[in-house]
């Protein structure tokens, strides 16, 4: 058994045994940008490739569902086609796409498929029972296979039909190769890091992130923070925040945090100086602040040269480093730097690095460095709940190793 499967605790497609043509229903994310009816960005899709090749050289019948965006019914502006369209370039072979969910043409789209064949289901999420794990639905999708893999991560801490329900009722249901990636990885941050563990978070709000930094305090050596969310911490010690973003509920959130610090082994380090705007512009007048006070009519935008060059030295001399959530408002360049500065350090850093979804990944992608960190999750809330120590349906759900 390979040595990441055990951090899993899950069967994986690698433990199917599979006649020539039995139908396996595969739970992908194929929730990527489409721009102009075409696929802006397909790295999840180049995710899921090895389990897709993995089972076409079973000689296994693929049937392969996802949603994208967040429609409310059929909505063409969300149709999956693109994406087949994508996938079929990217293992050079037929990709067919169904025209719906479930149903009597997706039955019969199934029985005309051939062994290595591969067919896309419509969005999950045009049928309604998706979100409400509707039995119904996932008896309908349960029926069109032999056996369940799931390999969407980005899904996995969501209880809906085609991630719990249809595992209740169709055996086997393993994981697959990329969701025991994030898994084993994600895992290995808190229970077996290499030392020193350097965490660094951003983002807005302390109460998206507060269990996450609360887990950390117990676990890493260094915590650094950025972001907006900065700024409750900055409130909560009495400092002024001028006009920056204060997430007011995370004021108290952040004091505690600072308290529990202060008996930790880990190390909470906060900005040292900031990048100011008269504005949230990226033609606003800006400055940079050699301290963390904010005047009046001014907002923090980004963390300051200081801060940045002190964090990426911490990220030097990490073992282990994971990154989730931006320094500042990287997307109005004035205002980029230190998020640039941060996904620079961390694309050089010679111990493990892993790169959380979401505006993390943006960022790397924005400065060309995604294939420049060991590990870059492709799930955003469900990586953030495993660190948390949360169990997550989509997981448990499958067949025990």
């Amino acid at each position: 058994m390979p040595e990441s499967t055990a951090g899993l605790g899950k069967r994986t497609v690698r433990d199917l045994e599979l006649a020539e043509g039995e139908r396996v229903l595969v739970r992908v994310d194929f929730n990527v940008p489409l721009e102009d009816g075409r696929v802006a960005d397909d790295a999840r899709i180049r995710g899921a490739l090895p389990t897709i090749e993995l089972l076409r050289a079973m000689r296994a019948r693929l049937i392969l569902c996802s949603h994208l965006g967040r429609p409310k019914g059929p909505d063409p502006g969300t149709s999956l086609g693109p994406v087949s369209d994508r996938l079929g370039e990217l293992i050079d072979a037929p990709v067919e796409q169904a025209p719906a969910v479930v149903g009597p043409e997706v039955r019969r789209a199934v029985e005309r498929l051939q062994p290595g064949g591969v067919l896309v289901l419509e969005n999950t999420r045009w049928e309604p029972g998706e979100t409400d794990n509707d039995p119904e639905l996932s008896e309908q999708l349960a029926a069109l296979a032999d056996a369940y893999v799931d390999d969407a991560f980005g899904s996995a801490h969501r209880a809906h039909a085609s991630t719990v329900g249809v595992a209740e009722r169709l055996r086997p249901a393993v994981a697959g190769l990329l969701l025991e990636r994030e898994v084993s990885t994600l895992r290995s941050i808190v229970e077996a890091p290499e030392r020193p563990l350097v965490v660094l978070l951003g983002g807005a709000k302390v109460t998206e992130k507060i269990a996450l930094i609360d887990r950390f305090l117990d676990t890493a050596d260094e915590l650094l923070i950025g972001g907006a969310m900065c700024f409750s911490f900055f409130r909560a010690q009495g400092e002024p925040t001028g006009n920056s973003l204060v997430e007011e509920e995370g004021v108290e959130l952040a004091r505690r945090a600072v308290e529990k610090s202060e008996s930790s082994r880990c190390e909470l380090l906060l900005p040292l100086d900031l990048v100011l705007g008269a504005s949230f512009d990226a033609d606003a007048e800006r400055r940079v602040q050699e301290s963390t006070d904010v005047p009046d009519g001014w907002m923090g935008l980004d963390i300051g040269p200081a801060t940045a060059e002190a964090y990426g030295e911490q990220v030097a001399r990490a073992g282990t480093v994971f990154w989730n959530g931006p320094m500042g408002a990287f997307e109005l360049e004035p205002f980029a730097a230190g998020t640039r500065a941060v996904a620079e350090a961390v694309a050089r850093a010679s111990g493990t690095t892993v790169v959380g979804g979401g505006d993390s990944a943006a960022a790397l992608a924005e400065f060309h460095l995604d294939d420049a960190v060991d590990h870059l999750s492709t799930g955003g809330g469900a990586a953030l709940e495993l660190l948390e120590g949360k169990q997550l349906p989509g997981i448990e759900v499958l067949d025990d190793a």
